[in-house]
């Protein structure tokens, strides 16, 4: 008797794809985060235009100076929400396979998981990367016009905003291996959801720079990366500073730990 043949690798990345795509609730949740994520960085610009005074000219080149039109193209705020956001969609696209039972039938019909896994975290990252890059580059786009018309928005070529921009995007892929990786381990969709806010965003504010262990704790979560890649004006005084080199080595740490973490766990768990 023939056996069947594996499945090619990018066979299962189009299944996962034909999976998550299928989902209405997968669109629902990106689009919302993305009206969200956009909402308070326009909002934040176009407050500041709207109180921009006279009084104000003198200080328009100390502004751009020191990076103020940079921080409203993504403001913390959205970067919050972009963290939880993607988290959660990151998470649910293993938890919800867990709590329908599909996790049985998708690795009867294909029993090497790793490989399975694997595909999944290609697709949640390419998509959750086109997602980061689609809200970036709007939010940049917008705040700077809006701002523009006070004569202090910047454009894409001004010293940081690159950085900026791509610190921002790749939140969002770093953020959703992690949730995938927290749901791997995890299951339960209340459970998965707790940790992964914890992990993701109440950790970085927790922990302070205040000491030399608390300090590189934080240095090592994905939050505070993007923090220090998008500080591009005066520098934030810190008694332990590190730099953006380390922080684009937090980035690429995450995404291939969790995404490490995602693939042998469910090798290591019953269904």
């Amino acid at each position: 008797m023939n056996e069947e043949p594996r499945p090619r690798f990018l066979d299962l990345v189009a299944s996962e794809w034909i999976k998550l795509r299928s989902l209405r609730s997968t669109w629902i949740a990106y689009g919302a985060a993305a009206l969200a994520v956009i909402a308070f960085n326009v909002g934040t610009a176009y407050d500041t235009y709207t109180y921009w005074t006279e009084e104000n000219a003198g200080d328009r080149a100390d502004f751009v100076r020191d990076g103020i039109p940079l921080q409203i193209a993504f403001t913390g705020n959205a970067a919050m929400v972009m963290v939880i956001a993607l988290g959660a969609v990151g998470a649910l696209a293993m938890v919800g396979e867990y709590s329908t039972g599909t996790s049985r039938t998708t690795f009867a019909a294909v029993p090497a998981r790793r490989s399975v896994m694997a595909a999944k975290a290609v697709v949640v990252a390419a998509v959750a990367t086109v997602f980061g890059a689609l809200v970036a580059g709007a939010s940049f786009v917008l705040t700077q016009t809006i701002l523009g018309g006070r004569g202090v928005g910047v454009s894409f070529g001004d010293p940081g905003a690159q950085r900026v921009v791509l610190a921002s995007a790749l939140l969002a892929p770093v953020c959703a291996l992690a949730g995938l990786a927290i749901g791997t381990v995890v299951r339960h969709t209340a459970a998965t959801m707790i940790t992964t806010v914890a992990v993701v965003l109440v950790l970085p504010n927790v922990l302070t720079d205040g000491r030399y262990g608390s300090a590189l704790a934080s240095h090592a979560l994905p939050f505070r990366a993007w923090t220090r890649l998008v500080d591009v004006g005066t520098p934030s005084p810190s008694d332990f500073p590190w730099s953006t080199g380390g922080a684009w080595t937090v980035y690429a740490a995450w995404t291939l730990g969790t995404a490490a973490l995602a693939t042998v766990g469910v090798q290591r768990r019953d269904l």
